[in-house]
């Protein structure tokens, strides 16, 4: 099946579709670990056929065929989270800077004990 018929196909189509094929491909690799088929090309097309209408799926889910807006919004979310990150470093730093001085001050203490 062309990608183009598995896009205009409907969401319960498209279950039902998915379903088939898989039947399909089990049945196939049965035939093929009996001796009975030596299908290998169609092992493989199942298998994409699988593949393109998982894809399709997931795309309907997500919302995301075809528009760019989507994915200029998600790189605008990843560079806010990257200035979040810039934001919090000198807190970080800071806290770091602490518990270095608690460990040398830790340290200093065990060797006046020591001697």
């Amino acid at each position: 099946m062309e990608l183009a018929k598995i896009r205009n196909l409907g969401d319960e189509e498209l279950k039902h579709q998915e379903k088939v094929s898989s039947e399909q491909l089990f049945r196939l690799r049965f035939q093929v670990s009996m001796g009975q088929n030596d299908g290998v090309k169609r092992l493989r097309q199942l298998r994409k056929e699988i593949a393109q209408i998982k894809t399709v799926a997931r795309e309907r889910e997500l919302g995301i065929h075809g528009e760019v807006k989507e994915v200029k919004a998600s790189a605008t979310v990843a560079e806010e989270k990257a200035v979040g990150m810039k934001e919090a470093a000198p807190a970080v730093e800071k806290k770091a800077a602490k518990a270095k001085k608690a460990a040398e001050t830790k340290t200093l203490k065990a060797k006046g004990a020591r001697k």
